[in-house]
Parts: structure tokens; C-alpha cells; sequence
């Protein structure tokens, strides 16, 4: 079994990292953390890890010192788990999921797992039914379907669901052979521009990305843990949200540290002019909307980077970018379920059913993935010009998590309490909310430590415009 460092290395050198700068990085903790079968606390440390020496990095490629990265494995984990930890004013958060969420059995004796937290998801699985939103109604209508049928009516419907499949029936499934001929992280050349210069003048107080602007265009976890890390190594941030996209208010709170906030209407041509304005000032475009909904309104990776030579442009899937479930969209959960994951760890807990991992990992570990590629990207673009795409998903980070190995007896960890958490990883600040307790961010560079200028706010509360660089 593959030790962190090991781990670390192939994640580093697999695009192009240079080998002397895991020199100076060190993993502490051991293995596991928290309870489950699979190696998550080392996929978050390693992710988390990846994301910090890349930052590391362009600090030294400005023409700062190279520094020492440290990720401790306990920290790392809470940090991918932050959305539990989060406090405000004190008060813990709501409930994470909606009514009638979650599991259900079929009339075909299988398991499936409804993602209803968005209202028109919930809808269309009600829809689908021709039933109540509530769960015996829900229970009830499901035992007249197949559970692959349902899955697949849902989808049609715009629903987002999953059949519970065994690791070998996913494997057997195009989407997973197609996923295996893929890398974790993608970086792809789309266009030719002059390299790019870093912004001038690093000064005492900057950090690596300081000076460099991002657009996310994401929502839930993973690509705004991706916005929130690359914020937390200095870049300017800007979340840009629609005025009637349904959001997850808690999920808002914890990721929104670091950045701006604007709305912008991307149904109007007036928006979409607003969009290519702060996209032609942009270095980095990070985006989680459904394949192919920005391409509609002119924003593809090929647009982009005919708006803004030179641009990163960072994708976000479910399910991963070729085969036939690539336009499929899909949670964590639904991907931990219908890859395999939740039968495996019902299976190792000895119950008739599905269990989840004990963190939403595959989102938090494809959030670091995700900065980390991003990051890189931007390097090369620094270095050798050019416009790059970098892909992630969800499916692909759990191929990844899977073939990491499993552990015996890893079910019988006890869990990581909030006092544990709180004593030592949390820190308190200000927001548009009110008081904020959160999980620092885990990854410690000696030189210019990781920190978040900017408050977290409500949705919409800046301008759609950059700051002024200084």
C-alpha cells in the first residue's frame, strides 16, 4: 500500500510537477481518522497537500524563497468535513439534507439514493413518481419501478439520481472504462497566446497567487472548495452567481470565505455582455455548471479563450468528460453510490444496504484536485503561453480514492468530535452572517502562510467588477 509521500509524488509529477520541490514538503499523522474502509484521510491530505506545494511554487517562480509545505492528516480531514464544523454565532449548522432525501428501496429488491435539496430536483423525482414529497408517498411509488428504470426516467426528467451498483457492476458500465482511459487532472492546450506575466512586485503580506483574479462559477462543494483554496493563497476571487440559482445556504457560508460575491443574469444578453467584461480581465475561469449549459451562452473553454488569450479554464463534471454519462450531472453522494463506495462500505459494516463515507470526500478531495490543476496550469501558461482546459471530476477522483486501497478494520475508528476539531483547527472571524468558527486551511506554507482577507457574504453583495490591482 502506497504511503502519503508516494501518493504525493505521483500526484505531483502525473502534470509535470518538478520532482526537488517534494523536498520540502512534509505529511504528518497517521492513518485512519475517521471511520471508514477506504483511505480517505490520506486522499484529503494528499489533495490538500498537491494544492500547497503547487502554491509553494509560483511563489517561488515570482521570485520568492522556496518555503516548506506541511499538511497534518487530522487537520486535513477536518478541513474536509468543514461544512460540519462551521459555526455561526456559536449555533451549529441545519440539517444537511431535504425531506425526502436520501435512500429508498425498489420494487426489484435494489437500492437507490435521491438528491432533492435543489427544489426543481425535487420535483422531478415527484414528477417521475406521481407522488407528495414526502418519504412513505416516495417509499410507496418506488416499489412499482425497476431501480435502473427509475434511474433512468429520473435523469430524463432532470432529476438527480442513483442505483446503488456494486463496484464490479460499475466497473462493467462504458462510463467506468471510458473514466479509466483518462488522467485524474487533465490539462489540455486550447489556443496559442504569449505567456502571460505574473503581476509585479511581490511585497511583504503577499502570498503566491496575490494579484491573480479568479471566476467561480460553481456552487455546493467541490468547486468552491477549489475557489476558497486558491483565495486562501491570495488570488482575488469572485464568486459570480445567477439571481434565481438555488443555493445551499450553509454550504455558501463555509466556501464564500475569501471571495467577492456579484450576481449576474446569464439568461440576458446584457449579463452575458457583463460576464465576457470581467472573463477578458480574468487569469483563471472555474466552472461546475451542467456540460455544456455555458457553451449554449457562448462561455466554452474555445470561447474563452478567444475572449482572453492566455486564460485557464478549469471544468468541473459528475461523471467525467467522455463516455456516455458525460452530460449526466450528479452530487457526491449519488457518485459515491452508483460507483461502488456505499455498497462496499455497507458490505465491510456488515449491513443490508448502502453506507456512506464519512466525509463528502470525492467533492472535497476534487475541490484540491481541481486547485491544484488550476494552479499548474497557470504556471505553464506563465512559462510557455498558450490557452489551457483542465478537467476534473467527481468519478474520477473516486477511481482514484478506490485504487488507493482499502483499509481492515478502518470502520472501527472512532469518529473526529467537534471538541476535538474545535481545540485545535478552528478559527473565529467576522462575516456578513455574523461570527464565524471555521476550519483553517490545512496546508501550511512556512514563507507565506494560508488566510483568508475577505469575509464570507451573502450572495450578490459586490459589484460585478475586479478590484484594483495594487
Amino acid at each position: 500500500m502506497q504511503s502519503p509521500a508516494d501518493i504525493l509524488w505521483d500526484l505531483w509529477t502525473s502534470i509535470g510537477g518538478d520532482k526537488a520541490a517534494l523536498d520540502r514538503v512534509r505529511l504528518t499523522g497517521e492513518e485512519p481518522q475517521i471511520p471508514s474502509s477506504f483511505r480517505v484521510a490520506v486522499a484529503g491530505q494528499t489533495t490538500i497537500a498537491a494544492a500547497g506545494l503547487a502554491a509553494a511554487e509560483i511563489w517561488r517562480l515570482r521570485g520568492g524563497e522556496p518555503q516548506d509545505v506541511s499538511v497534518d492528516m487530522r487537520h486535513a480531514v477536518a478541513e474536509c468535513r468543514s461544512e460540519r464544523y462551521l459555526r455561526l454565532d456559536d449555533k451549529p449548522p441545519p440539517p444537511a439534507w431535504d425531506a425526502i432525501a436520501g435512500v429508498y428501496k425498489t420494487g426489484d429488491n435494489r437500492f437507490v439514493r435521491c438528491h432533492t435539496n435543489f427544489p426543481h430536483h425535487r420535483d422531478a423525482v415527484c414528477n417521475v413518481l406521481g407522488c407528495e414529497p414526502e418519504r412513505d408517498k416516495v417509499q410507496a411509488a418506488l416499489m412499482q419501478w425497476r431501480g435502473e428504470d427509475f434511474e433512468t426516467a429520473a435523469y430524463a426528467a432532470g432529476g438527480v439520481v442513483a442505483l446503488m451498483r456494486s463496484y464490479d457492476e460499475w466497473s462493467a458500465l462504458p462510463q467506468a472504462r471510458a473514466l479509466a482511459e483518462l488522467p485524474l487532472v487533465s490539462i489540455e492546450k486550447i489556443g496559442e497566446a504569449p505567456p502571460k506575466p505574473w503581476p509585479q512586485g511581490l511585497s511583504n503580506g503577499d502570498r503566491p497567487l496575490s494579484g491573480l483574479r479568479v471566476l467561480d462559477l460553481s456552487r455546493v462543494i467541490a468547486g468552491p472548495v477549489a475557489g476558497r483554496t486558491l483565495a486562501a493563497h491570495g488570488a482575488d476571487v469572485l464568486l459570480v452567481s445567477g439571481p434565481e440559482l438555488p443555493a445551499i445556504p450553509w454550504l455558501t457560508i463555509d466556501t464564500g470565505r475569501g471571495k467577492l460575491t456579484t450576481l449576474v443574469e446569464l439568461k440576458s444578453e446584457a449579463g452575458r455582455a457583463q460576464l465576457r467584461e470581467l472573463l477578458k480581465g480574468a487569469d483563471i475561469f472555474a466552472q461546475g455548471y451542467r456540460p455544456r449549459a455555458l457553451a449554449a451562452l457562448g462561455f466554452a473553454p474555445e470561447d474563452a479563450a478567444n475572449i482572453n488569450p492566455g486564460i485557464v479554464y478549469v471544468t468541473l463534471s459528475a461523471y467525467g468528460h467522455a463516455g456516455p454519462w458525460a452530460e449526466r450531472r450528479g452530487f457526491d453522494s449519488l457518485v459515491q453510490t452508483t460507483t461502488g463506495f456505499n455498497h462496499a462500505e455497507g458490505q465491510a459494516a456488515g449491513i443490508d444496504g448502502p453506507k456512506e463515507l464519512p466525509a463528502q470526500m470525492l467533492d472535497h478531495a476534487t475541490g484540491y484536485l481541481m486547485a491544484f490543476g488550476a494552479m499548474m496550469a497557470k504556471a505553464r501558461q506563465a512559462r510557455e503561453g498558450g490557452s489551457w482546459h483542465v478537467r476534473v471530476s467527481l468519478a474520477q477522483t473516486g477511481r482514484w480514492l478506490w485504487n488507493l486501497g482499502r483499509l481492515d478494520g478502518g470502520l472501527d475508528t472512532p469518529d473526529l468530535t467537534g471538541e476535538a476539531v474545535h481545540a485545535a483547527f478552528i478559527e473565529a472571524m467576522p462575516s456578513g452572517f455574523g461570527t464565524l468558527k471555521a476550519v483553517r486551511h490545512s496546508s501550511l506554507l512556512s514563507t507565506t502562510p494560508a488566510r483568508w482577507s475577505r469575509p464570507a457574504m451573502p450572495l450578490g453583495s459586490h459589484p460585478p467588477q475586479w478590484p484594483a490591482r495594487n
